[in-house]
């Protein structure tokens, strides 16, 4: 018998619209940067333009992932929904996080064996501006995250009771939002590598600098992609049962379990918050009755339940 709670799917349209709106300001200042990068010889400036222009693709990966999942939310082949095409999107732009980051070590390395004479008071200006765009696509997408949690957890509220936040609130983060904003904070933290350099090279003609901050950069970018890799990685293959969040789940599910004995326990996410849930359980308790015990935890969006009388009891009539 099966058991279903909530729908799979809960769309964030301000992260999608901001999303949108971040991909045209990152794809101008990708030009921008790209062009004064390799007119003005600053390697860090053009790291920065060749880390923004795969931001661009990827935050476009994102937004599409975003239009995906709603248009396709109602199609029938897609039996748990659609939000881990949002995650797919997230995994999808991790990749190319990493791939930037190894493009930008190479170029700084091949920058430091044959240095080049950089013109320092045009390449600033553009890394500054670039870091302006950064910090306000940043905010905005910030904003559509702190947006989303504010009205979900008022619905939960109303529905629920309190809801508590703990230490695992991130594993219900929107992690194709995550990676979009992952993607904007790395071209920032570059821009910054690169405004440091370019004026400790001005001031005391320093240019060995600018490609030793590239290769700062490119340590930074691929530590932000491995974690979210391993993060996105995780859901997409069904890898949740030592989540803490499946963990605490697990033993909400044991708390329930008086008259019967669980014999296996599978949980899949299918929503930012919410599981899949397979519970095979061994009691003479009628199947209906031992439903109602779980149809008040609000992570459990499907429920498949499998009872099995007790062996060597007589099931109740």
């Amino acid at each position: 018998m099966s058991e279903h709670n909530h729908s799979f799917h809960s769309g964030n349209p301000l992260a999608e619209k901001n999303t949108v709106r971040v991909v045209g300001l990152t794809a101008v200042m990708m030009v921008v940067e790209i062009a004064a990068g390799w007119y003005y010889n600053s390697m860090a400036l053009l790291a920065d333009g060749w880390h923004m222009s795969s931001h661009a693709a990827a935050l476009g990966i994102s937004a599409l992932a975003y239009v995906w999942s709603r248009r396709l939310q109602s199609d029938s082949r897609f039996c748990f929904g659609t939000w881990k095409i949002e995650v797919l999107g997230g995994y999808t732009s991790a990749i190319l996080l990493a791939v930037v980051a190894v493009f930008m070590a190479y170029e700084s390395v091949w920058r430091i064996l044959r240095p080049q004479p950089i013109q320092f008071d045009q390449a600033i200006l553009v890394a500054g501006l670039g870091l302006v765009v950064n910090l306000v696509s940043a905010k905005m997408l910030h904003g559509s995250h702190d947006h989303h949690h504010h009205d979900h957890d008022h619905d939960h509220h109303h529905g629920h009771g309190e809801h508590h936040h703990d230490g695992h609130e991130h594993e219900h983060h929107d992690m194709n939002l995550r990676s979009a904003y992952l993607h904007v904070i790395a071209d920032a933290a570059t821009s910054v590598l690169a405004l440091v350099a370019l004026l400790v090279g001005r001031s005391y003609g320093v240019l060995w600098l600018d490609p030793v901050m590239g290769i700062v950069g490119s340590l930074l970018v691929a530590s932000w992609a491995k974690g979210l890799l391993v993060d996105t990685g995780r859901t997409l293959l069904d890898a949740e049962m030592a989540r803490p969040a499946a963990r605490k789940l697990g033993a909400e599910i044991q708390q329930r379990l008086e008259g019967a004995e669980l014999q296996d326990l599978h949980l899949w996410r299918v929503s930012r918050e919410g599981y899949a849930c397979i519970l095979q359980l061994d009691s003479c308790l009628p199947g209906s009755e031992l439903r109602q015990r779980f149809e008040d935890l609000p992570q459990v969006v499907h429920l498949t339940l499998e009872v099995r009388p007790n062996q060597g009891s007589v099931p109740s009539q």
